[in-house]
């Protein structure tokens, strides 16, 4: 565990929840990294450890320069003098009288296993009984629209305790994340595992504030936290109405848009039907 650093006194929880954001492949509209940054500041999260990145990432990865430039570290050079070189950065945070971990890192390129063990090793050492992942995908979903929200549990029983949260369960195959293979390993070291996906507007790329709030509110109600979000409800109804002037611009895409939403709408009615008694 020598790439594992505690550098401020390790929190004890008692079954704890440790939530995780990464960068990079599941972090459209900031959703993953943005959301427990907005968990950060609302509970005064502390930090307490790192892991180191020198092991886990690629810097200089082979090929055209567009392609090279997305791996290496940003740099700042003022005036002939190097000012900063930002690494990637992995921290955990404590808000022990909510009972929780918050980490902020990005997705690891290389040594996944070893990766996993850091979080893994954390979990033990701060009493915790279950990861809690957060991120999104660019979708069908309408800007006007609530993101519709996915979960894959480590387990059935999960999938029971957060059932009514108004989230559907994930199907799908095809190229994966380190959080799926991090959740495949959890039931070896017995922590449990929930991943919450937001499904955002695939036309979109920048922050985006509604699926913060969507997230940020399911994982209020299952975590049973009392959060102020009114400032992020000021943001949703500010982005949306920006990117529906936006929009209005191009009749192409109002077009496409009213589309999204009527397909939105009958699955939303087709749900409703289907759920009512016989």
């Amino acid at each position: 565990m020598d790439t594992l650093d505690y550098f401020a006194e390790t929190p004890l929880l008692n079954d704890g929840t440790l939530i995780l954001s990464f960068s990079g492949w599941m972090d459209g509209g900031d959703a993953s990294t943005g959301t427990v940054d907005r968990l950060i500041s609302l509970l005064n999260a502390r930090p307490f450890a790192e892991i180191d990145p020198d092991p886990f990432y690629i810097f200089n990865f082979p090929g055209p320069m567009e392609i090279a430039a997305l791996f290496r570290p940003e740099i700042n050079i003022e005036d002939g003098i190097v000012q900063s070189v930002a690494m990637p950065r992995n921290e955990f945070y404590a808000a022990e009288d909510r009972n929780l971990i918050l980490f902020k890192g990005s997705e690891p390129n290389l040594n996944w296993r070893r990766f996993g063990n850091q979080i893994f090793q954390v979990a033990k050492d701060c009493g915790v009984k279950r990861l809690l992942f957060v991120g999104s995908f660019g979708g069908s979903v309408p800007h006007t629209r609530e993101p519709r929200m996915f979960v894959t549990c480590s387990n059935e029983e999960l999938h029971a305790e957060l059932k009514g949260v108004g989230l559907r369960r994930t199907n799908y195959a095809g190229p994966g994340s380190f959080m799926t293979w991090l959740m495949l390993q959890a039931s070896a070291v017995e922590i449990e595992m929930v991943s919450l996906v937001a499904e955002i507007p695939g036309y979109l790329h920048g922050p985006n504030p509604y699926c913060l709030e969507a997230i940020t509110r399911r994982l209020a109600r299952i975590l049973k936290l009392s959060l102020d979000l009114d400032e992020l409800r000021a943001a949703t109804n500010q982005w949306e109405d920006e990117v529906s002037a936006m929009v209005e611009e191009t009749p192409e895409m109002v077009d496409r848009i009213r589309e999204l939403e009527d397909d939105y709408d009958r699955e939303l009615v087709e749900l409703e039907e289907l759920r009512q008694p016989e």
